[in-house]
């Protein structure tokens, strides 16, 4: 079954962009799940705001008994979960079309109402913070429910040091009506208003470079074409350099701000702190990639061999290396395709993704305005994750469902099992994942594929996103780390340098100066493509849990004993403890090398194995 779903070739289309009336509708999301309509949303923002009130009832008394506390704690609690299911509607609304100026007030509209909430609770953390150990465990004995709240409120006792008065807190919380703007301003400009350009390939055709359709022609197996595609594309991102540029060092003095304001060292101490991970960790991630460039180069020169070019360039990098392999997927193939890979995990795994599909929580294709990329989206604790793609019908476009439907397992196995205030996981695992189910579909297909070509296509794909998600995405975080640094030491970015600083990290990440890949000029404002950079401190999540996934996956498909039942209780797990000792508990120790040297292991493996076919196929012509 598999080797049909490889072998489909261009004769069937990929998904072409449509308006929105015209999808059909199973293959767009639900969103009356969460609200029947806009004026039920409507009724139910409006009830959430009158509810405020009620927590200054409990203002000065928050210690008084096991009760009070109880009691305070599930109304912050009850308003959390109603706030996550409205900002969903609201932001998934206006997702769907970042054009429309009534859906993006209401987005914005809950941040507005985020904000107050959060000024309304500005006594909760001082005071609670006032508790020791000693005294929640007393209180959670008289009252046993509190157990719920024993992780944040042993967590928020972890974190006094950097607790501001109930004063202090109320400014911080109001000061969230301005922080946000940077990235509010960045993910219209580049979703909705940005002139993005288009250009006329070779072959006659006139195509729309917005980002999804950057992301789609910039594998065109053509090289005049791509080349065209990449000076069009990023000629028109240069013209904004500027425009992005205080775009982006906005969001970083936002970060300095609230770093500074409760009393850390740096932005990355401030960032690492909440989730409790060791600022070691983020450092020694940048130094093991950096001592491992060499490996990352033998990849860049393979697929310099499989291109049969003189000299690699960045343009290169998304090309198919197997030109007579045409790895199209039609959206139901995709399906199936998953589906099969996801056996590994058990019955009750593969049926909750069934449900994902049938019960339209995935919105599948691109349309006129509708925000790039694709994430998963699990805050609405009561109803089902969702999940946005814009699907061009490529193996990659595969690979990112596997891997949206990893978070949305991980969200709906959570949701299912915690209890609200340890359902939601923290982001340092996030990734874990959605990468394991990556990881998956590569195992799947190769298996059953014996053909070379075919073969060298999906190794390639395996090693592509190793570059992508560890090499890639740690170049980004020694990026944030410097633009961070810099802006502590006082110095300002504008578009130009941050073109700069990127560049320089480019040509040392792909060896431009050693000539193992070639790094145009015009490709250095790549930095204003990325939204993560406004995530503060978020990429390098992606390369540890990649790390991570790699380690649990190879023990789950070795069979290893209790590993698949380990790895399914941290997929079940939330939040309930830190995200160290969720993925030590899964069988992975992130404090050491061993994940790292293993991915790299794993890569080697896939290199050597790749050297091997094409070493036969040579020899075969000669």
């Amino acid at each position: 079954m598999l080797l049909n779903l490889l072998m489909t070739t261009a004769a069937e289309p990929s998904v072409k962009p449509a308006e929105r009336r015209d999808i059909p509708l199973p293959l767009t999301w639900n969103l009356a799940d969460l609200y029947a309509s806009d004026a039920e949303w409507i009724r139910a923002r409006d009830s959430l705001i009158a509810g405020f009130g009620r927590v200054d009832a409990y203002k000065g008394r928050l210690a008084e008994s096991a009760g009070t506390l109880l009691e305070a704690l599930d109304l912050v609690a009850s308003v959390s979960r109603e706030f996550g299911r409205l900002s969903a509607y609201a932001g998934m609304a206006s997702d769907e079309d970042t054009r429309n100026p009534e859906r993006m007030a209401r987005r914005q509209e809950m941040s507005q109402i985020g904000t107050d909430w959060q000024s309304r609770l500005a006594f909760l953390e001082p005071e609670l913070v006032r508790l020791t150990p000693e005294r929640v465990e007393a209180l959670i004995l008289e009252k046993p429910r509190l157990a719920e709240y024993r992780m944040y409120l042993t967590d928020l006792i972890r974190r006094k040091a950097h607790m501001l008065s109930e004063p202090e807190e109320r400014i911080v919380a109001e000061a969230g009506l301005v922080t946000d703007a940077p990235y509010s301003i960045y993910r219209i400009f580049a979703n909705a208003d940005f002139p993005y350009p288009s250009v006329t390939l070779g072959s006659g055709e006139t195509v729309k470079l917005d980002q999804s359709g950057y992301a789609k022609y910039r594998q065109v197996p053509d090289r005049d074409d791509r080349e065209r595609v990449f000076s069009t594309f990023w000629g028109a991102m240069k013209k904004f350099e500027g425009t992005f540029g205080v775009q982006l060092y906005s969001n970083l003095r936002k970060d300095l701000f609230y770093s500074r304001a409760r009393g850390y060292a740096s932005c990355l101490e401030s960032a690492l702190d909440g989730p409790n991970v060791p600022v070691d960790v983020y450092h020694s991630l940048v130094r093991n990639v950096n001592d491992a460039l060499p490996t990352f180069h033998r990849y860049l020169l393979l697929r310099k061999r499989m291109l049969g070019v003189d000299t690699l360039k960045y343009s290169d990098l998304y090309a198919p290396v197997v030109r007579s392999v045409d790895l199209e997927f039609p959206y139901e193939r995709a399906r199936a395709a998953v589906l099969e890979s996801l056996k590994p995990l058990g019955k009750e795994y593969v049926a909750s993704v069934r449900a994902a599909f049938d019960g339209r929580w995935i919105d599948v294709p691109p349309t006129p305005g509708k925000r790039s990329g694709a994430y998963s989206n699990g805050s609405a604790y009561d109803v089902h994750p969702y999940i946005l793609l814009n699907y061009n019908g490529r193996y990659q476009d595969v690979s990112t469902l596997a891997h949206e439907l990893g978070h949305a397992m991980h969200s709906a196995l959570s949701n299912r099992t915690q209890p609200f205030p340890t359902a939601d996981y923290p982001i340092f695992v996030a990734e874990v994942a959605s990468t394991f189910n990556e990881a998956l579909l590569n195992r799947s297909m190769l298996a059953a594929i014996r053909d070379d070509d075919t073969r060298l296509s999906l190794l390639m794909e395996n090693l592509d996103n190793i570059k992508g998600t560890v090499f890639r995405q740690t170049q980004f975080a020694e990026f944030e780390l410097s633009v961070h640094q810099a802006v502590e030491r006082g110095e300002a970015l504008t578009g130009e340098t941050l073109t700069r600083m990127y560049g320089d990290l480019l040509r040392k990440y792909y060896g431009h100066d050693s000539g193992v890949c070639r790094i145009d000029e015009g490709v250095c404002v790549e930095w204003a493509y990325i939204p993560h950079f406004y995530y503060n401190y978020y990429v390098y999540q992606y390369a540890t849990a990649f790390t991570a996934s790699v380690a649990l996956s190879e023990k789950v498909l070795a069979g290893q004993k209790g590993a698949l039942d380990r790895y399914l209780e941290f997929l079940s797990s939330g939040g309930r403890d830190y995200p160290i000792v969720l993925l030590r508990r899964a069988g992975v120790d992130m404090t050491t090398a061993e994940p790292f040297r293993l991915t790299m292991e794993a890569m080697n493996r896939t290199m050597d194995e790749i050297e091997k076919i094409l070493d036969r196929k040579a020899a075969g012509r000669r």
